[in-house]
């Protein structure tokens, strides 16, 4: 999960926007001008920003030379635009843009920048402490044999979740991209509500918080396998 800030005059692109990535688990804060922009970025620090090149006051190019200036350009930009030419995007890499999406933005092109501007700030730090979630289950980082990774070397870090329910064993691999490894606990998250409330798709949405329509997608997207049978199953 990150914090992630949109910055468009457009409400459209900015409810667009905040709904997908949203409900890609991230926290999404919105300005729609360059004086929020700066607000919104003296009052904490993003992981990411998405940012418009055409705006009312301050255009996007502008408010990213002024931060790097500043020394405040500490986080990873992605500009966004509709009529910017190859110069622009051009002379906002070399000022320090992380990269330039094109609208009209498609899903896939946008999730995939994201990930990549993200990822480009990870780091991976080993011994992670053990994450509990409330009434569900306990997460312990465990040592895994290595045969049990295909593939995987010797000293591979995972993550083992276990717990007396359904999904009783979860081992997740902690040695893969971000995305990847969030990929993996959220389909196991999901699996084990499913097997709680029998499939029924409703009682999950209202336990985990998600809209219906939005969990059927997010389900389709993890690869969850959404027959009845199967599901109870599960």
């Amino acid at each position: 999960m990150a914090n992630i800030l949109v910055v468009d005059d457009e409400l459209g692109i900015r409810d667009l926007l905040s709904e997908i990535l949203n409900d890609e688990g991230h926290n999404i804060e919105l300005a729609e001008n360059a004086a929020q922009a700066r607000a919104a970025r003296a009052r904490g620090r993003p992981d990411l920003v998405l940012l418009d090149i055409w705006m009312p006051d301050t255009d996007g190019v502008s408010l990213l030379k002024e931060w790097s200036s500043a020394g405040t350009l500490t986080m990873p930009v992605i500009m966004m635009s509709g009529h910017a030419t190859i110069d622009t995007a051009v002379e906002a890499t070399k000022i320090g843009a992380h990269s330039f999406l094109e609208k009209p933005i498609t899903l896939q092109k946008l999730l995939k920048a994201v990930e990549q501007a993200l990822a480009r700030n990870a780091v991976r730090k080993p011994g992670l402490p053990g994450v509990a979630i409330p009434g569900v289950i306990e997460a312990k980082a465990e040592p895994v044999d290595a045969a049990a990774l295909p593939g995987a070397p010797g000293n591979a870090h995972a993550m083992a979740v276990t717990d007396s329910g359904p999904q009783a064993r979860q081992t997740f691999e902690l040695d893969k991209p971000l995305r990847e490894a969030r990929d993996g606990f959220e389909k196991a998250y999901f699996e084990f509500h499913l097997a709680q409330e029998g499939g029924s798709m409703t009682r999950v949405a209202e336990k985990t918080g998600l809209e219906r329509t939005h969990l059927y997608r997010k389900l389709k997207q993890l690869g969850v396998d959404l027959s009845r049978g199967k599901r109870a199953a599960i």
